[in-house]
């Protein structure tokens, strides 16, 4: 896990978002607290438990963007999963322990990269050897007798060139077979969510019992160094380490996202149908809480593991939420609404920003598509109008505000070959004025 200051995660997610400085400032404590945690000895950091935060806000506010950031920013499991994918046990659907068994598997994924970076200069070696095998493959048999030493030198002597030439990239393009285990198609048994829940690996028990399927397969060096690396990497790195190593990661690391979380609050008017949603909540308590859920790797502990919870709450309140529940969340962040202005920095400012997209899509065609700071301010005020009259999607809306404005220059951008176009307010106003203006139809399009 990366050792980054509350101040540091902070101005990091300030280059890619915009405003909402309480979250930020939250989720910024509750990473450093993870790595506090570490530092702790064995006996007192058991008993530190992770301060799980609810975020409260419309959509379109930031809430999922600040956790996706998050997760590239600590390097730690973190999975983002909505609440409505589970149903109460009992009812067709996912269960709630699936989420631990995705953030191991996340936690796999990280370990994995990291022991792929320790053996790659064996793995590198191993695979040039086997290279120079299918280039120039070993005599079966040497003669015995006088000439037996001379063979064998001759060999060594070629296979050295043949080296020589390998690491110049002279045989790039000559044609090799290569040996590639096929492997069976992932077993599902049962319904939805039925695969997930069986407590051992079966697919994994499948593929030690049934033979391997082994075929030979024609290509070029470039691309068998490629599947030979791949194939000499997993036979240096201890899966075993790795299994024990993820779940370690993903006990004292982990991190879950639970979004929609106000989804899953029966509402007064129709609490019979959403008697399975309700049950959601005491499906979670005890996942939340800290209980041990079977995965095919191991016995993973969730005591420890940081849940970020999020919702809008439009129709409901987080005081609707099972008490258990609301107290397992003791840190609650409400996001602001967008304002003008801030769609104008959104525009602008992150590092991903939708005119710097734009201008690079069309970079691609050989036009240079340039953003006057009026052409901003306008956008921006077209799509806080939007969002006021219909219904407030946040920040989303500049995408469709966008597309929108751009239409007519992306379909044209391939003919043009090379150009320059401006975009300033009035040719925003152009393109939008028409639409805006009549709310049905901006409702419709916009």
């Amino acid at each position: 896990m990366r050792d980054l200051t509350p101040r540091q995660v902070v101005e990091e997610l300030n280059r890619h978002i915009v405003g909402q400085d309480d979250a930020k400032r939250a989720v910024a404590i509750a990473v450093r607290n993870r790595w506090r945690r570490q530092q702790l000895s064995e006996e007192m950091r058991r008993e530190v438990a992770p301060k799980n935060i609810l975020m409260i806000g419309p959509t379109g506010v930031g809430k999922t963007e600040i956790a996706r950031r998050l997760a590239k920013l600590t390097g730690a499991p973190f999975i983002k999963i909505e609440a409505t994918k589970f149903t109460e046990v009992g009812y067709y659907g996912r269960d709630v322990e699936s989420m631990v068994r995705e953030l191991v598997e996340n936690g796999i994924t990280l370990v994995m990269e990291m022991e792929r970076q320790e053996v790659e200069e064996d793995a590198r070696r191993h695979t040039e050897d086997r290279l120079l095998d299918l280039l120039a493959p070993r005599p079966t048999s040497i003669d015995v007798g006088v000439d037996a030493d001379d063979s064998a030198g001759r060999y060594e002597r070629t296979r050295e060139k043949m080296r020589a030439m390998l690491a110049g990239g002279e045989l790039e393009n000559r044609m090799v077979e290569v040996a590639i285990e096929q492997k069976a198609a992932p077993m599902i048994l049962g319904g939805t969510g039925a695969d997930q829940q069986m407590d051992f690996d079966f697919q994994g028990m499948l593929e030690k019992v049934l033979p391997k399927n082994v075929i030979q397969r024609e290509m070029t060096v470039a691309d068998a160094r490629k599947v030979l690396f791949e194939q000499e990497s997993e036979a240096l790195i201890n899966q075993e380490k790795v299994h024990a190593r993820a779940i370690e990661l993903a006990e004292n690391l982990g991190m879950i996202f639970l979004d929609e979380i106000d989804k899953v609050v029966a509402s007064e008017s129709n609490r019979g149908a959403d008697v399975s949603r309700q049950g959601v909540q005491r499906d979670l308590l005890p996942i939340v809480e800290g209980t041990t859920v079977q995965t095919r790797y191991g016995y993973v502990h969730t005591d420890h593991i940081l849940f970020i919870a999020a919702g809008a709450f439009h129709s409901t309140q987080p005081s609707d939420l099972m008490p258990e529940l609301q107290g397992r969340f003791p840190i609650r962040v409400e996001l602001n609404d967008l304002t003008q202005e801030d769609f104008v920095r959104i525009l602008t400012e992150p590092k991903g920003a939708l005119t710097k997209q734009y201008r690079a899509l069309m970079k691609t065609e050989g036009v240079e598509v340039e953003f006057t700071d009026d052409a901003a301010i306008a956008l921006a005020k077209y799509a806080f109008q939007v969002n006021q009259t219909a219904q407030n999607i946040g920040a989303r809306r500049l995408q469709t505000i966008m597309e929108r404005l751009l239409e007519e220059l992306s379909f044209e951008a391939p003919e043009m070959k090379m150009g320059r176009v401006e975009i300033n307010a009035a040719y925003v106003h152009e393109r939008l004025d028409e639409v805006t203006k009549d709310e049905d139809l901006s409702k419709f399009i916009l």
